[in-house]
């Protein structure tokens, strides 16, 4: 027999109530942070490269031309290639906005930023980061990033976010997840258009051009609503 919410809301104990509360109140003030900003282009990326790693020259560069452009600049807030995004846009005084977790390690706000948060969850986090973004831009990473990655290709598959634009920049390194994909698509494991989700490139001027073709809508109240409005900006 299905049980009603409010006799489900009754099992609960006080720790899970409260546990619930934490995740609402982290992600509520990760949305309202999200929201009082134009929809920048959101980048993920290792922690753990340091600053004169070609990749981070790249987000570097890539930071810059953004903020160049009025874009603003998203990151995770830590350092790595987040720092070396924010650093680019920070250096032209663009708008460059950190939404930085507490962890164990390696995780603190980079000196680059014009907006920071920190988050107690990972959840939160990824929502607001994903709600941010009109432009997603995915950089060599770890465990993180290809958690990230995953969730958000996941989403588009399944109509639970509008298509938009994302960018895996460095070829070499994202070979072997191309390759991946193409297994899938060979075993049927994912559908014939599922790969078009994303676009591998070396040219940061890419990602660039697609946020300058959808412009700067506003991030809607509604979740949902806010990625159709990218979504239909980038279809003109």
């Amino acid at each position: 027999m299905l049980k009603t919410e409010e006799e489900l809301l009754k099992k609960l104990s006080i720790e899970d109530l409260e546990r619930a509360s934490a995740y609402a109140r982290d992600l509520g003030r990760g949305l309202q942070t999200v929201r009082s900003l134009p929809q920048g282009v959101t980048v993920f990326g290792s922690a753990r490269l340091t600053q004169d790693n070609e990749y981070c020259q790249m987000a570097y560069r890539l930071g810059g031309l953004l903020a160049e452009n009025g874009h603003a600049v998203v990151t995770g807030g830590g350092p790595g290639i987040m720092e070396a995004a924010n650093h680019g846009a920070y250096e032209i005084g663009g708008r460059s906005v950190g939404l930085n977790i507490t962890l164990s390690h390696e995780q603190f706000p980079n000196p680059y930023l014009t907006t920071c948060i920190t988050f107690e969850y990972f959840f939160a986090r990824k929502v607001s980061l994903a709600m941010a973004a009109k432009v997603f831009v995915f950089f060599p990473g770890g465990f993180g990033t290809m958690d990230e990655l995953s969730e958000i290709l996941c989403l588009m598959q399944e109509n639970k976010m509008p298509q938009m634009p994302v960018f895996l920049v460095g070829s070499k390194f994202w070979k072997n997840f191309d390759n991946v994909i193409k297994g899938m698509l060979k075993l049927e494991l994912i559908g014939e258009k599922d790969p078009g989700i994303f676009k591998i490139t070396d040219d940061v001027t890419e990602v660039v051009k697609a946020a300058n073709k959808i412009g700067h809508p506003k991030i809607s109240e509604n979740f949902y609503d806010g990625f159709k409005e990218a979504s239909a900006f980038a279809e003109k």
